[in-house]
């Protein structure tokens, strides 16, 4: 079978134009802010869930939104889908394809959400791998938009493993004019393919890319602190190790006085109070955390629409 010329995939930020990243955002605001979010705009569509790692808000703000939509949902644990193993991943693509209308997918690896994305005659959706996360980061700027009222020019300084969070962070900064610091300790920097990418698309829109290992300077001024674990799934064998290592990089009262006095603070979650951050900054005045957490449904409401040709929201 061969793929629809409209098929279109949510795998990587860098696939999409500014402008329609921004239109994304401008329809996730509207959704958020419509009088009644349940609408039948999905009405007999399924979308299945493959995850291949457990997840809270990920699992939860799809099924919701795909609900909110008029759609159904199927969720598919390692259990059920074991990508490459149980059978080929090109070929969990084209059976899904048959019954499912679109994919989303949290791997491990990304390749396997690219070989799903090519395979699949259905859109995919990349629910997070160890290389991106560009659902969160969707979600992260309609959150700063909504507490800054605006995105070009915002100084967003993360503080930090340089992780998957950190690379779609540096992507969608780049393309949208959020000038970005990256702060991370010697050995943990983001990857040098991600980076470079980052740092051309910068040039088209006049965005600041920093890099330094030095968290101080880095929050220096910053509009949005944003904190990530230091110990990802996965690591946990190297978490005495990293402990150790990001201990100087742990957002708290001390390390905020530099930045901007009218900051907020932004983390992903899960949060591990007393390592990347303390308890009085994540549950302080100044964090939005939880807007954070729900517009992740939001923004991917917004995204199974434009995928699944809804793309005019009313």
């Amino acid at each position: 079978m061969k793929k629809p010329i409209t098929k279109r995939d949510f795998v990587s930020l860098k696939s999409y134009t500014n402008a329609e990243l921004a239109k994304l955002l401008d329809n996730a605001y509207r959704l958020k802010n419509a009088k009644n979010r349940i609408t039948d705009d999905l009405k007999g569509k399924t979308i299945g869930l493959i995850f291949q790692k457990p997840s809270n808000r990920t699992r939860v703000s799809f099924e919701v939104g795909i609900h909110q939509l008029g759609g159904n949902c199927i969720y598919l644990g390692p259990e059920e889908i074991n990508l490459g193993k149980r059978e080929t991943t090109s070929d969990v693509a084209q059976t899904l394809s048959r019954y499912l209308d679109g994919i989303v997918a949290r791997t491990f690896s990304h390749k396997d959400v690219v070989e799903l994305a090519k395979f699949a005659t259905v859109p995919v959706i990349n629910g997070l791998t160890d290389l991106s996360h560009p659902c969160q980061a969707m979600a992260d700027m309609l959150t700063i938009r909504e507490h800054l009222g605006a995105l070009k020019g915002i100084q967003l300084t993360y503080i930090g493993d340089g992780n998957n969070v950190c690379h779609s962070l540096m992507i969608i900064s780049a393309k949208l004019g959020v000038n970005i610091t990256i702060a991370y300790p010697k050995g943990y920097a983001p990857l040098d393919i991600v980076v470079k990418a980052a740092q051309e698309l910068a040039l088209e829109t006049g965005t600041k890319i920093t890099l330094t290992t030095n968290p101080i300077e880095a929050i220096k001024k910053a509009n949005v602190i944003y904190a990530d674990t230091w110990v990802s799934m996965g690591q946990e064998k190297e978490a005495k190790k990293r402990l150790k290592i990001f201990n100087d990089y742990q957002i708290n009262k001390k390390m905020v006085a530099y930045a901007d006095k009218n900051y907020v603070f932004m983390h992903c979650l899960p949060a591990h109070r007393g390592q990347e951050v303390t308890e009085e900054i994540i549950d302080g005045s100044h964090s939005v955390i939880f807007d954070q957490a729900e517009n992740r449904l939001h923004a991917q409401k917004a995204i199974l629409l434009y995928l699944l040709g809804k793309e005019n929201i009313k």
